[in-house]
Parts: structure tokens; C-alpha cells; sequence
């Protein structure tokens, strides 16, 4: 029996076919897929911020949450569940710019920001990104299927794409 196993806001976790994996609520946050070309294997994160740097350094940080942590974490989750780190590959959605301010100010561009801090992470750990839908001002719904390796994005006001 199918299960879909949902994701909340600077979460992760990974799934096997025949199940499929599910978040919500993108809006400037990024969802990264990461999957096992080779096997019905994958994991998702739903990351917020760019960088582990703001977090304070009192409390364990919540390696979810961000950029350079997440994507870390989610290749050792996978790789201990089984995954062969050569087969790798990613597909990423989100990162809109939610509002629109007035200034010019690098920090307020959460989304562009979160987005190249993802970019950056797949690259460090060597796991190909083959597919993106980022950008544009909507939030976003996806779903993938770890059999069929298609990632299915419902955009707000745009309908339901496919990578």
C-alpha cells in the first residue's frame, strides 16, 4: 500500500518505493530531492535559510534547516539506508522571492539566496543537480516518486508541472 510521507517546514527525511515524499508551503524555502538513481531511494529536505552560521552556538542546530547542513545530513541518511553515493542526483524546487521590498539590501533576498546556497551544498558533496523549477514570486507544493524519479510541482496560480 502507497504511503505519502509529508515533510514539514526545516525538516528531512527519506522514503522507498512505493511510497512517495511530499512538502508544502515553499515559498522562499528551498525543497531538495536527492535520490539513488540505481534504486527506489530517496530524501527531502525543506530548507529556510542559506547558512548554519546565524544559528547561536549554545543550542544543537536543527540541521534541516539549513542550506549547508541539510544537504550533508540528507546524503548520510541515504547512504546509510543504502545509496551509492556515485549514483546520487538531485532535483530542487522553491526559493520564490515572497515580497517585495524597497531596498536593495542582499539579506532581504531570502529566496536567490537560498537557492545558491543550495546549489553550493549538491556541488561540495558531489551530487549532480539534474532538474530546477526556483525563482518567481509563488509558493510551491512538491511530490516525488522515488520509482519514477519525477518531481511533481503544484505552483500557486500556475497548475502542476513535472520534472
Amino acid at each position: 500500500m502507497e504511503t505519502v510521507i509529508k515533510v514539514g517546514i526545516a525538516d528531512m527525511n527519506i522514503v522507498s518505493a512505493p511510497n512517495t515524499i511530499r512538502t508544502t508551503g515553499l515559498g522562499s524555502c528551498v525543497g531538495v530531492i536527492v535520490y539513488d538513481s540505481s534504486q527506489p531511494l530517496a530524501g527531502l529536505a525543506h530548507i529556510m535559510l542559506p547558512d548554519s552560521s546565524i544559528a547561536k552556538n549554545s543550542q544543537p542546530i536543527n540541521k534541516s534547516k539549513f542550506a549547508d547542513t541539510a544537504i550533508i545530513e540528507l546524503k548520510s541518511r541515504l547512504i546509510h539506508a543504502g545509496s551509492n553515493p556515485r549514483k546520487l542526483k538531485a532535483k530542487i524546487a522553491g526559493g520564490a522571492e515572497m515580497f517585495s521590498f524597497s531596498s536593495a539590501n542582499e539579506m532581504m533576498r531570502i529566496g536567490p539566496r537560498n537557492v545558491e546556497a543550495v546549489k553550493s551544498a549538491l556541488q561540495n558533496e558531489n551530487i549532480q543537480l539534474v532538474a530546477e523549477d526556483t525563482g518567481g514570486k509563488s509558493g510551491r507544493t512538491i511530490e516525488f516518486n522515488p520509482e519514477s524519479f519525477i518531481l511533481q510541482i503544484r505552483t500557486v496560480n500556475k497548475g502542476i508541472t513535472e520534472l
